[in-house]
């Protein structure tokens, strides 16, 4: 190939097609835990997650909770991927081996949601959120009590979440959606002094935590016994002032560690020899390979 302007042009659709196409052959799942919120700026300030919503009778004035003590800020980042195409390989008509790497390149960018949220969940236990302390913790404060949200143990995580809500237990925050990129200006310097076509990804966004009421993690072995009491765990908080706050796990994330028992426990209809499994898909699984 005779490398002009405009067969550059002709090169830079097709591969941004190929782009393309290997987003949309991703399907990501970490929706199922989080909510995608929009941002418009460098970070975001969620400031309301102090405040549990619920109603009270209303007596005399209204009475508004204070939001600056529970500040909780995600700040966007900056993330790339980008690959250098040889001029000489163009020249030689070799170019279609390069189709697959920018779909490739493409999936990454696409599972990168994936990467974050879940990369975070896992990092529940040392990570901080609204109150303080770490996501899953054993002393969230609620009024002049403490609670847990966590078993303790040394084996692979597994967690409980509610995804009922508007606002699920993990926030996935987008500043700018993937985009494809390139560097092919035949009086670009790279092009010039390294006979190289580069082609990239950008993205900005980040992940953070939602309210930790709807979450529950667990490093225990996962058993029937262990998951119950992490259900009644959930289940049976109240807020303040005393209020039941109807939480109830939805989901199981699981790492390929636990896929096996969890599928024993939750999607298996009959145990013991012909026993009706009580536990039978009473939460949906969702294996996780970056919790593992």
């Amino acid at each position: 190939m005779i490398v002009t302007a405009a067969a550059i042009a002709a090169l830079n659709t097709g591969f941004k097609n190929n782009f393309n196409e290997g987003l949309t052959g991703i399907k990501p799942v970490w929706d199922k835990v989080a909510t995608l919120v929009p941002s418009s700026r460098s970070s975001n300030t969620y400031g309301w997650l102090g405040a549990w919503p619920g109603l009270r009778e209303w007596i005399g004035d209204r009475v508004v909770k204070s939001l600056s003590e529970s500040s909780y800020q995600i700040t966007n980042k900056d993330y790339e991927s980008t690959v250098g195409v040889p001029r000489n390989a163009i020249e030689d008509d070799e170019f279609g081996i390069y189709g697959p790497m920018m779909a490739s390149m493409a999936q990454v960018a696409a599972e990168h949601p994936d990467t974050l949220v879940f990369g975070l969940l896992k990092n529940g236990f040392t990570t901080p959120c609204y109150d303080g302390q770490n996501f899953f913790d054993d002393e969230h404060p609620v009024g002049d009590t403490k609670v847990s949200n966590m078993q303790a143990g040394v084996g692979e995580g597994w967690y409980l979440l509610d995804t009922r809500r508007p606002l699920k237990p993990l926030i996935f925050q987008q500043r700018k959606k993937p985009e494809f990129v390139a560097m092919t200006a035949l009086t670009d310097e790279v092009v010039f002094t390294a006979k190289e076509f580069r082609y990239g990804v950008d993205t900005r966004c980040n992940a953070g935590f939602g309210f930790w009421q709807l979450a529950f993690g667990s490093r225990a072995e996962l058993t029937a016994e262990n998951y119950e009491a992490a259900f009644e765990a959930m289940t049976s908080q109240r807020n303040e002032e005393g209020g039941v706050l109807n939480v109830r796990p939805t989901i199981i994330v699981v790492g390929p560690g636990n896929r096996a028992r969890a599928k024993k426990l939750f999607d298996t209809m009959l145990v013991g020899g012909g026993d009706t499994n009580t536990l039978y898909k009473d939460v949906e699984i969702v294996e996780a390979p970056w919790v593992g």
